[in-house]
């Protein structure tokens, strides 16, 4: 995770009572650093210095959409896992965000809480399992490398 071993999970919602709910729940229920935001624009400068595991974006914002919001998030963080909030009449848009912004998981309004930790815990899992991928395909490109240039040394000693 990125701060040690405890995962940041962002909160991103223009109604402050459920960013007020939402960090209570993952204070209650989890061990997550918890970043909330009323503002995506706020949010996104935050993004500039803060890295993030975990996003999850409310759709309907007056600022941008969570939609634009999470996509902007995506050109700043790659690897941040994304999650929308989203009323069930805003369900075609959650749906196509899964194509155009590499969405993790939608999840409708009003959620579930057993179901919004699971897929949160799932959803860092997943990134926790890319990262790891991430380090081990390092450690494959460097020992490539040192192999070829151990095979080269290897060369010019029988010429």
């Amino acid at each position: 995770m990125i701060n040690g071993d405890r995962p940041t999970v962002m909160i991103v919602d223009d109604e402050e009572m459920v960013t007020i709910s939402l960090r209570n729940l993952f204070q209650l229920q989890s061990d997550y650093r918890i970043i909330t935001h009323t503002s995506a624009r706020e949010a996104l400068s935050a993004a500039e210095s803060h890295p993030v595991d975990l996003v999850i974006s409310d759709y309907l914002m007056p600022e941008m959409d969570g939609i634009t919001f999470l996509s902007k998030l995506k050109e700043k963080q790659t690897q941040a896992v994304r999650v929308l909030l989203t009323g069930y009449a805003d369900k075609e848009n959650a749906i196509r965000a899964i194509n155009s912004v590499g969405l993790y998981q939608y999840v409708e309004k009003p959620w579930d809480n057993d179901e919004l930790l699971v897929v949160v815990k799932n959803g860092l899992e997943k990134r926790a399992l890319l990262r790891t991928l991430e380090q081990k395909l390092a450690e494959l490109d460097q020992a490539h490398s040192s192999l070829k240039s151990f095979q080269t040394e290897l060369i010019k000693a029988f010429m």
